[in-house]
C-alpha cells in the first residue's frame, strides 16, 4: 500500500523496517510524546510488523512509514483506536529525522492520511491527544482544521509535576 503526494509517500511497514523502528521506538525523546516507558526489542518489533497485516478493519490500527522525495524513511503516521461503527479513529505522527522537521512533511503526511481516512475508509471523525506543552503539534493539528474540544487536567506525569493534555477533533465531510 502506497499513498503519495509531491514531496512524500506513505507506505506500509516492511520486514526490513525492524532496525529503523528499533532505533526510533527506543529513542527517549520519542517516549515523551508517545507515552512509552520501556525499550522494545527487535524481536517484539519484528513480530509487530509480521502481525500487522495493514488491515485496519481487523487490527483497528494502521501504521505507515513516511518517506521523503529520495524514498528515505523520515517518520511514521498512524490511525489507532479505529471504531468502524462510530466511524472514528485516533491519529499519531512523528517525524523522527530532525533534518526533515519544519519542512511541511508532517502537514503533507497528515493531509494524505486525512484524505485516505475520508475517501477510502469512510471515517467521519479523527481525534488526537496532545500535551499542553507540545506547541508544535498543537499548531500542526490546528492548521489542518482540528479543534480543541477538551482538556484532561493534570493528565500526564512529568519529571517536575503534572501536565494537562488537550483533545483535538476534526470532522471529515464524507464524499457521496
Amino acid at each position: 500500500m502506497t499513498i503519495s503526494s509531491k514531496n512524500i509517500r506513505l507506505r506500509a511497514l516492511e520486514p526490513s523496517d525492524v532496525e529503523l523502528l528499533y532505533n526510533w521506538e527506543n529513542n527517549p525523546e520519542v517516549w515523551r510524546v508517545s507515552n512509552t516507558y520501556a525499550p522494545l526489542s527487535k524481536f517484539i518489533l519484528a513480530n509487530y510488523i509480521k502481525s500487522n497485516n495493514a488491515d485496519i478493519w481487523e487490527n483497528k490500527q494502521l501504521r505507515l512509514v513516511i518517506e521523503n522525495e529520495q524514498e528515505v524513511a523520515i517518520g511514521t503516521v498512524e490511525l489507532f483506536d479505529f471504531e468502524p461503527y462510530h466511524s472514528r479513529a485516533g491519529v499519531g505522527i512523528v517525524i523522527f529525522e530532525h533534518s526533515e522537521r519544519g519542512k511541511g512533511k508532517a502537514v503533507e503526511a497528515l493531509e494524505l492520511l486525512i484524505e485516505y481516512s475520508r475517501n477510502t475508509l469512510g471515517i467521519s471523525q479523527l481525534y488526537v491527544n496532545v500535551a499542553e506543552s507540545n506547541i508544535t503539534s498543537l499548531k500542526l493539528f490546528e492548521k489542518l482544521g482540528f479543534e480543541i474540544t477538551g482538556r484532561k487536567k493534570q493528565w500526564l506525569r512529568k519529571p517536575n509535576g503534572w501536565e494537562d493534555e488537550y483533545i483535538l477533533q476534526k470532522q471529515l465531510v464524507l464524499k457521496a
